[in-house]
Formats: structure tokens, sequence, C-alpha cells
């Protein structure tokens, strides 16, 4: 018999995500959703109807917190009692587990699993996977796991679980709740979510200047594409003598001599405490 799947916030916008990838599985799943709009919402996207809390971890094998970061140390210690030793418990994102907001059980799994979202360079054909842009819908992603405690046995289980509410997979990768803190925030949100801002308040600002809208919008996003491919090797290429010097003199005018102390754990700490 296969395990038995409680999955919190079942009716939010993740959790609906879930839930749609988990009836193609063959887990058995009882859903859990506070809200009124959220349960209807799940009853008209997915057609499920939810549990009650006591319901849902009746013998359940693994237990999905697909709820914001600020609510997992609250939902975590109200449903700890609750668990029966060995209970695998999911965490879709490194934030809450890194804060140190989890039950202090040792006979509880705890396991974190985070999509790396569809690459930028992809050989998707279909229209629907090259405009799926979030993942766990038409096109493959990468997904990244960390079996923060239990038994090493317990590894196959949560990366069967993650694989299976993230699909379709490109690879999956097995690394620490530190090293997916040292991606998000730290990689992906301080880094690149802020550059990326920078990017278009520069366009912004060239439009101001008075280049027409549509027309920046063109020249920095195929420039991303092609100054990317070079860059992440997605192509071999190099760039020309007057680039170069162009980043030479720019990246210290941009950027702060010391901005990789943003992977500092205490920096790190410091990011997912203001958001936990």
């Amino acid at each position: 018999m296969k395990e038995k799947i409680a999955l919190f916030g079942a009716g939010g916008k993740m959790g609906v995500r879930l839930s749609k990838n988990l009836l193609k599985s063959d887990f058995v799943v009882r859903h859990v959703e506070p809200s009124v709009v959220g349960r209807q919402r799940l009853k008209d996207e997915v057609g499920l109807t939810c549990v009650d809390v006591d319901e849902a971890l009746d013998n359940a094998d693994v237990v999905i917190l697909a709820v914001p970061d600020t609510l997992i140390g609250k939902i975590s210690h109200d449903i700890s009692p609750k668990l029966r030793a060995g209970t695998m418990v999911m965490l879709l994102d490194a934030a809450a587990p890194f804060a140190g907001h989890l039950p202090d059980r040792k006979d509880l799994t705890y396991f974190v699993a985070h999509p790396c979202h569809p690459t930028i360079y992809n050989d998707e054909t279909e229209e629907a996977a090259r405009r799926d842009y979030f993942g766990g819908g038409a096109a493959r992603q990468s997904i990244t796991s960390a079996l923060m405690q239990g038994p090493e046995s317990a590894f196959d289980l949560g990366e069967a679980v993650a694989k299976a509410i993230y699909q379709p997979i490109k690879n999956s990768y097995r690394l620490t709740v530190e090293q997916m803190a040292l991606l998000e925030p730290g990689l992906s949100e301080t880094v690149c979510a802020t550059l990326l801002q920078v990017m278009r308040d520069a366009m912004d600002e060239v439009v101001r200047r008075g280049v027409p809208h549509d027309c920046a919008r063109d020249f920095l996003l195929g420039h991303m594409n092609i100054l990317g491919a070079v860059i992440f090797n997605e192509i071999p290429g190099a760039f020309s003598d007057a680039c170069n010097k162009a980043i030479t003199f720019g990246k210290p005018r941009l950027m702060r001599d010391d901005w990789l102390k943003v992977f500092d754990r205490e920096e790190i700490a410091d990011s997912i405490r203001r958001i936990t």
C-alpha cells in the first residue's frame, strides 16, 4: 500500500499545484486547508475536498507543509503532538528549518525539497512547456532535496514525494539545508532577483531618457539571452574587447568590493530571520 500524505495548505496557490501533481501519483493524499476561499479553490480547480487536521494526520507517513514561511513554526509545533514517531515532515523551503523553527523531536524525519524552476535554456518544444516559467506543470525542472534529520533510508521516500509534487523532473540534486539556504535566499533572491530588478530599473531609466519602451525591452532581453548563453557556457563564445572593458569598469561602479559576503552564514541567517 502506498504511503499516506497529509498536505497542509492544499488550497493555496502552491498547494493547488501540488494537489494536481499528486493526483498523478500512487500516494494516498488527504488535504487540509483552513480558509473557505482555499477550500473552494481546491474544489473548483482540482475537484478535491478537504478533511480536518486529525483525520489528515491519522497514520500519515508524510506531512507536507505548503504554507508561508511565517507559519511553519506555529503549524509544525501545533501538529507535532499528533505525529507518530518516524513521520516525515516535508518543508518546501529551507528558510524555517535553517532558522530552527521546527519542533525538537529527534524521532521525526525532517525533509526539505525545493524546485529550481525551468531553466532559461531548454529544449522544450511544446508551447505550454515553453510558457511554463514556474514549473510543476508542462516544463521539466530540476529539484533540490535535503534530509535534515532522520534515517538515511528516509531519503528515497522524500525524494520520491519531491519528484511527484514538482514533476516533470529534469535532474534531482541532494544538498544539505545549509547549501539550500545558500541557493535561496542567497543566490536566487539576494543576488539574482536584486540584480534583475536593477536591470529593470536601468531599462526604465533609458526609457526615461528617450529610448522607446519596446525597443529598450527587446534590446535588454535580447542581450540577456546572448550574454547569458556565453557567460553560462550554453554556447562557445567570447565577449569583445569593448564588452570586457565595460565589465571591468562597470562592475566596481555597480557592486561593492565585499558583495560576496552575502553568502556568509550570518548574512544568510539575517536574511532568513527577516522573512520568517
